[in-house]
């Protein structure tokens, strides 16, 4: 019998075959694929004749379908809808696939190869993209220690091989504290929940196969219950295991494979001469430096603490009016916080949610996308991985342009958090491809679905992503999309957030779930006033993360990262109500893989073109400006990678941006100008 992840797809656009593909499929259809790219790799390293652009490097950029259909397929249902049998191949693939990648790097032939067209590069006639793809091609051999020999060498596939198993590891312990922890409540446990909360945690507790409601760890869940429930005791309990992830001992403890992640990732950067891995890692980031990234985060961490220090006061004022005379802990803050909101901008989440449908909410998106870059999007019927998806074909004047996935609610099968991955990348060789894009939240289920602001932020965040993957118009695969430096891909999908708080959106798309109503003009207003609320706790919680990160990455790599922690914290005098947005237990941005690592202030370096970006539009005739929309798509939407982002970025709005927009977007120049 044929395996389907290794024939031709004759679906619709191409779109992978969910109904036919069992889990017995993976590992055969792996082991041929990675047999037909390894064919391929020798064929490119021992060709006859002189090595040219053609036969070397385009030869690379010819994609190996079976490979990319196999992990495309795979990877997708293992982060978004895992199983037993799945996280057993994850175990099973990741060593196997480090290994050989690693060895395609360390290919002596095919490097000699790829440096001789490097060589030569002044004297080629390549177009600009054709350089730039050349110049990241050789950069990345050499990075990944193509240049090394003998123990070196043998050693670099060893740490490589090894970073891959510790990985998986790391995500495979949090998916399972994440999903095996819950707190049944009962009835009396309601207290101070509003509708929306109860309905979700009954839909909680039905999954776990309870009779009554419970709360589990989903993002989606516990983050409201922290914000209504009046009963300290469990919101503390919730907090304590929310905070726990990763760190509650036995074989899910994430502390030990943290240690060993940062001790390889050091003797990585090593190897290489450089030193410290953070020197190694930011070299070909817009930042370049871990002192330009530090100086960023310190800019912003002063204010923000300050704020910080000031709401903190006002939210212990609150408690001890409750007749709680302690201090205030992490527990209490977005409690006391909803309340204040409550009573300074007369916002009450409950009255609020249910503006916010999850389907009027991507209709807002789609949108959007509409009004700025003319794109349309029709619902497709076509199998999916999950019964939860659904799927749009994306066209412009008619023309084909993408296929769009959405998975958005959460469930056990699903890791936390919210993601943008693209099944098929967009390309023109060596043939015409048009991408498909999933969008993966995890927006607690019912009947409407009803997210909060945050999570309408999140919706609108992800769907930037894919726009930089939809609306991708280069000629390589490997420049595509979203493949662009680690600082820079938050971009797009930071300032797609700015769409949601245009007035003229709100009122159109946030429409009562019962009533159908629009959301009254003064609501709007104070929703619009209140958008940086407690903005000194969201950025202090993120900085703090992102100076942990960078401490564990700059300088010998810590033997006790708890440790290194906490002394980080120490020093920039982390507020003790407030704690780390993702501690190092449960950091999956950092340990999960090497993506973030050291780059996981790279939202903070977004936010601050972000919010200048956005500002051009305010400066020209408005939010859906139609010639700065064209320049967003030419300059930076369309042009993936083929160009150095500092210079993209440039030709769209004529300069670099300052941490000035960045600090008024979040409303903390108050408390830099106090400082």
């Amino acid at each position: 019998m044929t395996n389907p992840l290794l024939s031709r797809w004759d679906t619709p656009f191409d779109i992978a075959p969910f109904d036919q593909i069992k889990d017995s499929d993976f590992a055969p259809a792996l082991d041929q694929a990675l047999q037909e790219h390894q064919a391929q790799i020798d064929a490119i390293a021992t060709a006859e004749g002189p090595p040219t652009f053609a036969n070397v490097i385009e030869a690379l950029e010819t994609p190996c379908r079976a490979l990319e259909q196999v992990l495309s397929v795979f990877y997708s249902v293992a982060g978004a809808d895992s199983n037993a049998d799945r996280e057993a191949l994850q175990r099973e693939f990741s060593p196997k696939l480090a290994a050989h990648f690693s060895a395609i790097t360390a290919n002596k032939a095919l490097y000699g190869r790829v440096k001789a067209v490097w060589d030569q590069r002044d004297s080629l006639d390549l177009t600009e993209e054709q350089q730039r793809v050349l110049m990241l091609t050789h950069r990345g051999f050499v990075r990944g220690g193509a240049a090394l020999e003998g123990a070196a060498d043998t050693r670099m596939q060893e740490i490589k091989s090894r970073l891959a198993t510790l990985g998986t590891d790391f995500t495979q312990n949090l998916l399972a504290d994440e999903r095996d922890w819950f707190m049944a409540l009962s009835e009396e446990d309601l207290a101070g929940l509003p509708q929306f909360v109860i309905d979700a945690a009954r839909a909680a507790g039905a999954e776990k196969g309870l009779d009554g409601p419970a709360v589990t760890l989903s993002r989606s869940l516990i983050t409201p219950f922290l914000q209504f429930s009046s009963r300290r005791d469990l919101r503390k309990r919730a907090f304590e295991a929310w905070a726990a992830r990763g760190a509650n001992g036995g074989d899910s403890d994430n502390r030990a494979i943290a240690a060993e992640i940062l001790q390889l990732r050091q003797e990585r950067a090593e190897l290489l001469g450089y030193d410290s891995f953070a020197a190694y890692k930011l070299e070909t980031e817009m930042a370049k430096t871990p002192a330009a990234v530090r100086d960023l985060l310190m800019q912003v961490w002063e204010p923000a603490k300050a704020q910080a220090e000031a709401d903190a006061k006002i939210l212990t004022e609150m408690m001890q009016e409750d007749g709680i005379n302690d201090a205030l802990a992490p527990w209490d803050w977005r409690y006391y916080a909803e309340k204040r909101r409550k009573a300074e901008h007369d916002l009450d989440e409950a009255e609020l949610k249910p503006y916010f449908q999850l389907d009027r909410m991507i209709e807002a998106s789609f949108d959007c996308a509409n009004r700025l870059f003319g794109l349309q999007f029709t619902p497709l019927e076509v199998p999916l991985y999950h019964e939860d998806c659904r799927a749009w074909e994306v066209t412009r004047n008619g023309d084909h342009v993408a296929v769009f996935i959405g998975d958005y609610f959460a469930r056990s099968s699903k890791r936390s958090g919210a993601w943008c991955s693209a099944m098929r990348s967009q390309a023109k060789f060596p043939d015409p491809q048009s991408p498909v894009v999933i969008n993966v939240c995890n927006f607690a289920k019912g009947n409407p679905a009803l997210l909060s602001y945050d999570d309408a932020r999140t919706l609108f965040h992800e769907f930037g992503h894919a726009l930089h993957q939809m609306l991708s118009n280069v000629t390589y695969e490997s420049i595509s999309g979203t493949s662009v430096a680690r600082d820079f891909v938050e971009l797009p999908s930071q300032l797609y957030e700015h769409w949601l708080d245009v007035p003229e959106v709100l009122g159109r798309f946030a429409t009562h779930a019962e009533t159908g109503a629009p959301m009254p003009v003064e609501m709007r207003d104070r929703v619009l006033a209140a958008s940086t609320f407690d903005m000194g706790f969201q950025t202090v919680e993120y900085v703090a993360s992102a100076l942990v990160d960078l401490a564990f990455h700059d300088g010998p790599a810590p033997s006790d990262p708890m440790a290194k922690q906490a002394e980080v914290l120490a020093e920039i005098g982390m507020p003790p109500a407030i704690i780390m947005r993702h501690a190092t237990r449960h950091f999956a941005h950092v340990f999960a893989g090497d993506g973030y690592s050291s780059g996981y202030y790279s939202y903070m370096w977004s936010e601050v073109m972000d919010a200048d970006a956005f500002a051009a539009f305010e400066e020209a005739e408005g939010a859906f400006d139609a010639e700065r929309a064209e320049a967003l798509e030419t300059h930076i939407l369309s042009a993936g990678g083929s160009r150095d982002p500092a210079e993209l970025y440039t030709q769209f709005r004529g300069r670099l941006p300052g941490v000035e927009a960045l600090l008024k977007g979040r409303g903390l120049s108050k408390g830099l100008a106090a400082k």
